[in-house]
C-alpha cells in the first residue's frame, strides 16, 4: 500500500497540508500502540507496522520534494542509482556558472559573486514556475497523459539536485 492509499489521498504533487495532518493525526489515534496492549503480540507488531507507516507517510506527504520524488518513484518514473543525464544546454550553462565559481576562489570578487548568486537565482525561479505549471497540469490528466508531464517532472527534479550543489559552492564562498 502506497502512502496515498493509506491516507485515502489521491497522487497529487499539490496535496493540501491540512488534509495530510488530518489523516496523520486521525491514524495516529486509530493506531496507536498503547490502545492495543491487550491484545496479541502478532496484533500488537500490526499496530506497531502500522504506527511506522503512518509517521513515514506524514513524513513524505507533508514535504513538497520528498513528495516529488515518492511520486516519481511510485510512478517508475525515477529508479535508484540512476545515471541520469541532463540536457546540454542546462550542462554548458552550469559549467560557465561553475567556472566562475572556481576563479572566485582564487580571486574573491563580492561583486561577481552577487552577480553570480542572482543569475543561479534566476535559473531556480524559472525551473520552479515550470515546475509549477507541470504539478499542476499532472493533476488534471488521466494515467495516458500523465507520461510526458513525468518525464518533465523528472528533468526538472534533476536539475534542482543540480542546482542545489553549485548553491552550496556559492554559499562556500560567502
Amino acid at each position: 500500500m502506497n502512502y496515498f492509499e493509506f491516507y485515502n489521498l489521491p497522487v497529487s504533487f499539490n496535496l493540501e497540508t491540512q488534509l495530510v495532518k488530518q489523516q496523520f493525526y486521525a491514524l495516529s489515534k486509530k493506531y496507536h500502540p498503547d490502545f492495543f496492549i491487550n491484545h496479541s503480540s502478532e496484533k500488537q507488531e500490526e499496530i506497531l507496522e502500522l504506527s511506522t507507516l503512518n509517521n513515514k507517510a506524514y513524513q513524505v506527504l507533508s514535504d513538497s520534494q520528498k513528495r516529488l520524488h515518492y511520486i516519481l518513484e511510485l510512478k517508475g518514473v525515477l529508479t535508484e542509482g540512476e545515471n541520469y543525464s541532463l540536457p546540454q544546454d542546462f550542462l554548458m550553462e552550469m559549467m560557465d556558472v561553475n567556472e566562475a565559481l572556481m576563479e572566485l576562489q582564487f580571486e574573491p570578487d563580492p561583486v561577481r559573486l552577487e552577480k553570480i548568486k542572482k543569475e543561479v537565482a534566476g535559473i531556480a525561479e524559472g525551473m520552479k514556475q515550470e515546475l509549477d505549471r507541470l504539478v499542476v497540469a499532472f493533476d488534471m490528466q488521466n494515467k495516458d497523459e500523465e507520461g510526458i508531464t513525468l518525464a518533465s517532472i523528472k528533468d526538472l527534479y534533476y536539475r534542482k539536485k543540480y542546482l542545489n550543489r553549485i548553491n552550496d559552492s556559492v554559499l562556500k564562498l560567502e
